[in-house]
């Protein structure tokens, strides 16, 4: 079956959703560019030699990198947990469903 332009009803209840659960990822995007680099500029904007370091590593890439994405782990799998729903594809079961 092929989807036609005219065919797509925008009030469509999925549309909804997928557009709620793209402004998520996109803030999660901007969440996640905000903490690296406010880490990665905001302690690394030294000189070299005046680093602290966490685990041989430098509190600026420790901190952006390594912390960072364990946080977008934790918050990915929250919004995917607890604010992306299972929407369907096909009209087949967009139907059963009624």
């Amino acid at each position: 079956m092929t989807l036609k332009k005219e065919d797509i009803d925008k009030n469509d209840y999925r549309f909804k959703i997928a557009n709620r659960e793209a402004l998520i990822g996109i803030g999660l995007v901007i969440f996640n560019f905000i903490w690296w680099f406010g880490f990665a500029y905001g302690l690394g904007g030294q000189d070299p030699s005046e680093y602290s370091y966490t685990f041989g590593l430098p509190n600026w890439f420790f901190y952006s990198c390594v912390v960072g994405f364990i946080v977008m782990i934790i918050l990915v799998f929250i919004a995917v947990k607890f604010f992306f729903v299972d929407v369907p594809f096909g009209e087949d079961e967009e139907n059963e469903d009624k």
